[in-house]
């Protein structure tokens, strides 16, 4: 005698593997299209320019309210722009530099004219560097500078 054969209703492994697979390509498909890499170098990149932007303004603002330049602000001497030596580096707000060639202090517009000196958002805490560069040219034109995640260079003149 042979016993009922009972049928259940459910999905093959070639029907599971499937779904997997297709659902696996869907998510790299987001992934690709969201990039969040991407999307933190451009948020790190947009914070950079408004850093850039704002200690730009409070130069000019204090050299407004003060007639004249703040003469810590080194002259570029080279070429090579917002690569220039370490010297134009800009000191955080907290860090006192151990000779003027070490780094710029802009101190004087940590308080009134910034809250303090913006710091890079990848720039590593240990440091005293700021992450920003400034330097004037020969006609006291001031720049700012950073350099950006996507290796650009984020630079404000006026």
């Amino acid at each position: 005698m042979h016993s009922p054969t009972t049928h259940r209703k459910a999905f093959t492994l070639i029907e599971l593997l499937l779904v997997i697979g297709i659902i696996a390509i869907l998510a790299s498909m987001v992934i690709i299209a969201i990039n969040p890499t991407r999307q933190i170098n451009a948020a790190r990149d947009t914070q950079r320019r408004s850093d850039v932007q704002s200690i730009l303004n409070a130069v000019y603002q204090w050299s407004i309210d003060n007639n004249g330049m703040i003469t810590a602000i080194p002259d570029n001497v080279s070429t090579t722009g917002a690569d220039n030596t370490w010297s134009q580096k800009i000191c955080k707000s907290s860090y006192n530099p151990s000779s003027v060639t070490e780094c710029t202090s802009l101190r004087m517009l940590s308080g009134t004219y910034l809250v303090s000196i913006p710091v890079d958002p990848s720039q590593p805490t240990g440091t005293g560097y700021s992450g920003y560069k400034i330097w004037k040219d020969a006609s006291s034109r001031v720049t700012v500078a950073a350099s950006g995640s996507l290796a650009i260079s984020i630079t404000t003149t006026r």
